[in-house]
């Protein structure tokens, strides 16, 4: 079956979002150092602090969305690049303005994971700008919520453990969570066939098919660490242990290599999470490269693009899985997403999430789901305190 086309059909927002314009007067990055307020945050890539997006309109309404660790990186293109673009816009247009920042200033020559993590963070900041304006939580803005809780798998990401050690550790995780999912890193990444330790990925699999039984989803994730015909070697592994689904067994951009692994194998061959073009979407959903699809919000823009996906991947018969492996307030962005889909689990990583100080709610997994925030936009309620020591950047 061919996949609907990835261009815009019918619109993705309410248009009754507001009857008068909602012009963005300013966008600004801010930056809170770690240390301020004591608040504890985890970054796996640097300590150095939380970053947020504060749009306001003219007439003084505030949308508030918090950007993860790579912004350090990125926060150039953010300011030169994409943020000029949007101000003195009407952020009700948003979907055409998501398409028009994409030429602006030659930025497609940038296209990828740096340019669309920022479009991604403007947009998230809009967007709870435009809930707060209709007094709506962005599920409602995207069509409409159809539940209010989202199941989830525990994702580790580790690599530096052994079987054992991984095997109790994520033991411990499921009985605190109560889920019934749980995804393994496997190989070594990118990292030519070679395992991060001698044959750990066989070990691992097999002790958590013993240590957990027959009724636990075992998901498995490569991170592109073989080549074709070592990834279906592998793969009859996993497949004789049950395991449910196997992630990026090639490189992520070795589509061919990939598309040889799902067609080798009866299990459901996974990836997408570092897609950033809707036409190369497109294009693993007409060869079917893959059996299910796990876009990013953040790395592919934001909620409107990754909303074309999944209205493609629809039509196409592939089911999805949002990609989200980190914690702090990240999820809140796969959950307004997922309220409007009826998907299966969605990836929560699996290192112990407790509740901070600096917002609300807090982000605990109980029975297996998370709760969608259903206050007016991102439904994120941050610290007046922190956010007064923030400074621009």
């Amino acid at each position: 079956m061919q996949p609907a086309s990835l261009k815009a059909s019918s619109p993705l927002l309410n248009p009754k979002i507001s009857s008068s314009p909602v012009r963005i007067a300013s966008i600004e990055l801010l930056h809170l150092e770690r240390t301020v307020l004591g608040i504890p945050v985890f970054h796996r890539r640097g300590e150095d602090g939380l970053y947020f997006i504060r749009t306001r309109s003219t007439d003084g309404r505030v949308g508030l969305a918090v950007a993860h660790e790579r912004i350090k990186y990125f926060y150039p293109i953010l300011k030169e690049l994409v943020i000029p673009y949007f101000v003195g816009k009407d952020a009700r247009d948003l979907e055409s303005l998501i398409d028009g920042v994409y030429t602006f200033r030659s930025n497609y020559k940038l296209s990828g994971l740096a340019l669309w993590c920022c479009v991604a963070w403007v947009e998230y900041s809009l967007l709870d700008l435009l809930g707060k304006v209709a007094n709506q939580p962005i599920g409602e803005l995207l069509g409409g919520m159809i539940r209010s809780k989202i199941p989830v798998y525990l994702s580790s990401l580790r690599r530096d453990t052994t079987p054992e050690e991984e095997v109790d550790w994520v033991g411990q995780r499921l009985a605190e969570t109560q889920c019934k999912a749980v995804k393994f890193k496997i190989g070594g990444r990118m990292s030519n066939n070679a395992d991060a330790m001698p044959e750990r990925t066989e070990r691992l699999i097999q002790l958590a098919r013993k240590t957990y039984g027959d009724q636990m989803e075992i998901y498995a994730d490569a991170n592109g660490s073989y080549d074709a015909a070592t990834a279906i070697e592998v793969g009859k592994f996993l497949e004789s242990e049950g395991v449910s689904f196997f992630e990026e067994p090639c490189p992520f951009d070795e589509w061919e290599d990939t598309q040889q692994v799902a067609d080798a194998l009866s299990m459901a061959v996974a990836g997408g999470e570092q897609e950033t073009s809707l036409p190369r979407f497109q294009w693993m959903m007409k060869h079917r490269t893959v059996d299910l699809l796990q876009p990013d919000l953040t790395y592919n823009g934001g909620f409107l693009r990754t909303m074309r996906v999944v209205r493609a991947a629809k039509a196409a018969k592939i089911p999805i899985a949002m990609h989200n492996a980190r914690l702090g307030v990240d999820p809140i962005y796969m959950l307004h997403f997922a309220s409007c889909l009826p998907t299966d689990y969605q990836e929560y990583n699996a290192r112990p999430q407790k509740p901070e100080s600096w917002f609300t709610p807090d982000l605990m997994v109980k029975d297996g789901s998370l709760s969608v925030p259903t206050e007016p936009g991102l439904g994120i309620q941050i610290d007046p305190a922190a956010l007064r020591k923030t400074k621009r950047v």
